[in-house]
């Protein structure tokens, strides 16, 4: 069994290349099409209306006796983090290029998510009959920005290695050197030698043709037949990778899951989380999907795609059984929105409905504002929230709107310090000290315990380290998430009778709140990576372009009559950018943004006076502290707080 994955820029005609690897496996009958809103993968209404993959599919197929599962991700790039979930469950990925196009700005993104997974991965230059198409082209494109260990598969027949390959291969991995030198290897020998190589990601084979033609497509699949072996095992026990998660027009929660190694049975019993939080929960039934169909089985074994029923709460990412790993995502969202709604529509449906979306696509990132009684999601661009409104009118019969993107802004600090909270309202208590300091960019928030067992129980201090990583915490400046932050804990105070869990909560969030009233706080903002590649006659104009939009850039790099500029850039000056340079150059300039992390904002100032966040305004996050005396509770303000502490260590 074989899991391959097909990737590639929007319109390189993946989709289309799909429906001929199922024609020619006899899966379908006949070949549908994009245009012809036909297609067995992209068979979402949705997705016919738009011409594009929105959704990663999946049909089960056979070609010389091995079963394969295929794959179909979205190539537009708002629907990126969609095709980086199926990549965890990939044996072998095939990327599809245009022969006109050639490498692309999301081809590049595509590449590099590969390589740092280090999965097998194919090339196949499409659309060769086009007017304008030139494979070779592709393929030096191919080399100079991928990767120079291109082998051009229309010089290879499986069980044929030629002396020329022989020597190819022997540059790649010295231990063939002397092999090759001596002339001591057999053809098998060779050829078991070339599909290591592919194997483990030092070399990738390149194939052409036309998919809507379908001219190269059977010999490529003989191809990819002969160099991709796969092992199994399935006498371990049981273990697997969740990768999707969707609602069927039921409400049924159904779970998608690559079978890594063992047999799963119907009624048996599987464990999911990490740590305290592990779960165990009951398989209720198994599905196994081609296209929107599928069928249900009592049993599944190692290297087979599947999905179940009864997991009530496992994620996209998260292992199973004896897997327990989790696999975070790459592709973080840079833009937020409002979800705007109006009667008779009901907050509480909308939040119901957002709760499933959310689950089939974590990056939502979903968050109600209880002060400002908003709900807000995080989007990749502007698509996407034209499908998502599409998708809730249509799958829930909602009439929702969204309010204009929005930058994704983040806070942190930029020296240590210490905060104290305190939290005794009449029958409760608990005080916790915490150290602030800032991390290196794009480290997010870590926890670490230098606190006593004699000073506070560990029981309480493992709550409030649960507290500090539980959710993300409030920036002062914006409201934004806090985040390139170490949170140490240093010291606490218990009660013996009065304290409860809860209270801990409340101290933990004022400390932070304290902690940060005292701060130099910074603000931050994503940035792009980008490449961009233009005519000579364009560089200066790109150039200032970078310039004005408070970006830097390196030395450009001439490439024949082009120039690559490479560097990074400010989401919020450069969102935009790929439509102007389609302008200037007239659709002829390439651009690649990749989401680089975040950086010091380059206009703090009118950010803060934009969002005009008011921190004394957030019902959940107060500074003040709660003491007790004579039986009556009070407030202390930040700024008094310190020598109101019962515990003196630290503030």
């Amino acid at each position: 069994m074989k899991t391959i994955g097909l990737l590639a820029h929007v319109d390189a005609g993946k989709t289309t290349f799909a429906e001929a690897l199922l024609y020619h496996t006899q899966t379908i009958r006949s070949r549908g099409r994009v245009d012809h809103q036909d297609a067995f993968l992209d068979s979402h209404d949705i997705e016919k209306a738009r011409g594009i993959t929105v959704f990663a599919d999946q049909a089960e197929m056979t070609y010389g006796g091995t079963t394969y599962f295929l794959l179909d991700t979205p190539g537009h790039v708002d629907f990126s983090a969609e095709m980086e979930r199926s990549l965890q469950v990939l044996d072998y990925a095939i990327v599809i290029l245009s022969a006109v196009e050639g490498v692309e700005g999301h081809t590049e993104t595509v590449w590099e998510l590969l390589r740092e997974r280090q999965i097998p991965t194919f090339f196949f230059i499409n659309k060769t009959d086009r007017t304008g198409a030139d494979p070779e082209r592709v393929m030096n494109e191919i080399r100079q920005q991928l990767t120079g260990d291109l082998l051009d598969l229309s010089e290879f027949a499986p069980g044929n290695v030629d002396d020329a390959l022989k020597a190819w291969l022997a540059e790649r991995d010295e231990s063939l050197l002397e092999p090759y030198l001596d002339g001591c290897m057999t053809e098998e020998q060779w050829q078991d030698a070339l599909i290591r190589l592919i194997q483990t990601a030092n070399v990738f084979p390149c194939a052409q043709g036309s998919a809507l033609l379908d001219i190269g497509i059977d010999a490529f699949l003989a191809q990819l037949h002969a160099l991709t072996p796969t092992a199994y095992k399935e006498q371990l026990p049981f273990a697997g990778r969740v990768y999707k998660i969707r609602y069927d027009d039921q409400g049924t929660r159904i779970t998608f899951i690559k079978a890594l190694q063992g047999m799963l049975k119907v009624r048996d019993e599987v464990a999911y989380g990490l740590g305290e939080g592990r779960k165990t929960e009951k398989i209720t039934g198994i599905r196994k999907y081609s296209g929107q169909k599928f069928v249900q089985t009592d049993k599944v074994s190692a290297g087979e795609l599947f999905a179940v029923t009864g997991l009530s709460d496992v994620g996209a990412g998260e292992g199973l059984g004896d897997e327990q790993d989790l696999v975070r995502s790459e592709l973080v969202p840079t833009l937020k929105s409002k979800v705007l709604f109006e009667p008779p529509v009901h907050l509480k449906e909308v939040l119901r409905v957002f709760a499933l979306l959310n689950a089939e696509d974590p990056t939502l990132g979903t968050i109600w504002d209880e002060s400002l009684q908003e709900l807000h999601i995080h989007v990749m661009g502007r698509i996407q929230l034209e499908i998502l409104e599409q998708v809730l009118l249509d799958r829930f019969r909602l009439p929702i709107s969204f309010g204009p993107p929005e930058i994704l802004y983040k806070e942190t600090i930029a020296a240590p310090v210490y905060g104290c909270g305190h939290f005794e309202p009449l029958g409760h208590y608990a005080e916790v000290h915490l150290h602030l300091e800032p991390q290196e960019r794009n480290s997010g928030v870590s926890f670490e315990n230098a606190c006593h067992p004699d000073d506070l129980a560990v029981g309480y201090q493992n709550l409030i380290g649960q507290h500090v990583l539980e959710q993300e915490h409030h920036g002062l400046l914006t409201g934004s998430p806090l985040t390139d932050l170490k949170v140490t804990l240093l010291t606490g105070r218990s009660h013996n009778k009065h304290t409860s869990g809860g209270d801990f909560r409340e101290a933990t969030y004022r400390a932070l709140r304290q902690a940060l009233e005292k701060a130099e706080n910074v603000l931050l903002e994503p940035i792009y990576h980008f490449k961009i590649k233009v005519g000579l006659e364009y560089m200066g104009k790109v150039m200032t372009d970078i310039q004005q939009d408070f970006g830097r850039f390196d030395a450009p790099e001439t490439i024949g009559d082009t120039v690559l500029i490479c560097g990074e850039v400010p989401v919020a000056t450069f969102v935009d950018y790929p439509t102007v340079l389609a302008g200037i150059t007239h659709g002829k300039g390439f651009i690649s943004l990749k989401y680089g992390g975040y950086a010091k904002c380059h206009k703090p100032e009118e950010v803060i006076e934009r969002k005009n966040y008011n921190k004394d305004a957030d019902p959940a996050y107060t500074s003040s502290s709660i003491f007790c005396a004579k039986g009556q509770a009070y407030s202390v303000p930040w700024d008094e707080a310190d020598k109101h502490m019962h515990a003196k260590k630290g503030c």
